[in-house]
């Protein structure tokens, strides 16, 4: 799209854990995001943007690539290392002159007790921060930060029962991100703004949850069949057993969680005007998501684990470049997380390889293809991503149908979302919807076998 001098700069905004109907402008009228809602204003939101995995790990390994995470073997959250199948977004861009930082998270390996180990991902600046409590091994950046402030989490806790403000990790990743793109430079940069919210534990300052009138808010979508339904899928791993929200106040439990998304949009305001006071703004994209859901009590479940509704899967998607993408589009179209790098490889003038199973954005960003299209389908997958009983499972979705395979059971999901949008009845066993089901299946099965890698070197003729 652009060369030389002329690249633009990369802000990227990337939540741990934030569902899609999280912000105001499209369409949550009990949350208060204004900035955000400000990208939306001035960019595109894709509406129906799905991640590549439920759970952090293999959705990062995706989103990072442009490959699904069986391709790049990135499926266990927290694995050991990373298996360097494909060069990261960050490392293409800084070999051809941005850059590139981080704050926060990274988790493509480590995190389960262990530091992550640096890999060849291309930041110069690595300010890693997964879980912001000060119980790790060795230090990181934010306990440090935190220890020269002359605190330490689990006190500031202890005596509060939450983080002031000023203190907070999600403040702290937006100071460092205002430092990175304030230094001088001649190149064009990317930052990777990952902070840990709204990702459990809620430690979001008290006021940001007493501005919600409890009583006002909805509540998680839940029916008394939804226990039934879950013990069905006992078998499959989760990190939560399905109960009536009334027994941990799903209402509270959903004001706590909608607070941390308000403290990141506190800080996104203050990233931005940062962008607007040195005239950077006209020449940055940005792009606000997440890695993936969290049920927040619907259907009776909290966190995560091997499920595929709405809530895991589907996350806020925005870019926002006002001098070259369009403005206040808020497209429908079926979008995969892992469409993110080939829309930056476009946007770089780089190419695009034929393995990667992203598809580039640009057309819809740019306006010269229509935002009503952009696949005919979506994917999500889960294998054996947690501690605990090993899963397997895969979803594909098109613009009316869900399909759920729980591989090695015989146990599936089919939900018509246009008839039943919150995911409610279940019609795999429903023989009016075979067809379909035999459909999807197919679909699925070739998803499965099109996402193989099949390695180096290739055969001379093929």
């Amino acid at each position: 799209m652009k060369t030389g001098y002329h690249l633009p700069n990369i802000l990227w905004l990337c939540t741990d854990q934030q569902r899609y109907d999280t912000i105001s402008a499209l369409g949550n009228p009990h949350i208060q995001t204004p900035n955000i809602d400000n990208l939306v204003d001035t960019g595109v939101a894709f509406t129906h943007a799905h991640c590549q995995s439920p759970i952090c790990t293999p959705s990062r390994a995706s989103f990072l690539t442009g490959m699904y995470p069986s391709t790049v073997h990135g499926c266990i959250n927290g694995n050991e290392i990373w298996d360097d199948a494909a060069p990261l977004i960050t490392k293409t861009l800084a070999d051809v002159g941005y850059d590139c930082g981080l704050v926060g998270k990274f988790h493509l390996s480590g995190a389960q007790g262990r530091i992550e180990p640096r890999v060849n991902d291309g930041y110069r600046v690595f300010d890693w921060s997964h879980h912001p409590s000060d119980d790790w091994p060795t230090s990181h950046a934010y306990a440090e930060w935190l220890k020269n402030q002359g605190h330490a989490y689990k006190d500031l806790m202890d005596r509060y029962g939450h983080i002031p403000e000023e203190l907070h990790q999600t403040t702290w990743c937006a100071n460092q991100t205002i430092d990175f793109i304030t230094q001088s430079r001649y190149t064009p940069w990317l930052f990777s703004f990952n902070c840990f919210d709204p990702h459990a534990p809620f430690d979001a300052p008290h006021e940001y949850v007493d501005r919600f009138d409890l009583d006002s808010l909805p509540g998680p979508i839940f029916q008394a069949s939804d226990i039934e339904a879950q013990q069905r899928l006992a078998s499959m791993n989760f990190q939560t057993e399905s109960t009536d929200p009334a027994s941990f106040n799903g209402k509270l439990y959903q004001a706590q969680y909608w607070a941390m998304i308000e403290l990141i949009d506190q800080n996104v305001g203050r990233i931005m005007q940062t962008l607007d006071e040195t005239n950077q703004r006209d020449n940055t994209i940005v792009i606000f998501t997440s890695d993936h859901g969290d049920m927040t009590g619907d259907h009776g479940l909290r966190l995560k684990g091997c499920r595929f509704y709405e809530a895991l899967v589907r996350v806020p998607l925005v870019l926002s470049y006002p001098d070259q993408f369009k403005q206040g589009l808020q497209s429908d179209a079926l979008v995969e997380l892992v469409d993110i790098v080939p829309t930056l490889l476009e946007v770089a003038g780089l190419p695009i390889p034929e393995t990667m199973q992203g598809k580039s954005l640009l057309p819809i960003l740019t306006g010269s293809t229509n935002g009503d299209y952009h696949r005919d389908s979506v994917r999500s997958e889960y294998y054996k991503v947690l501690s605990g009983t090993a899963s397997y499972a895969t979803m594909i979705r098109d613009q009316r149908y869900k399909l759920i395979n729980y591989h090695g059971h015989e146990l599936g999901e089919l939900f018509d979302l246009e008839l039943d949008p919150n995911e409610f009845e279940n019609l795999w066993n429903n023989p009016d919807y075979t067809e379909i089901r035999f459909q999807l299946m197919q679909k699925n099965f070739d998803a499965l076998a099109f996402a193989v890698d099949t390695g180096s070197p290739r055969v001379s003729g093929f």
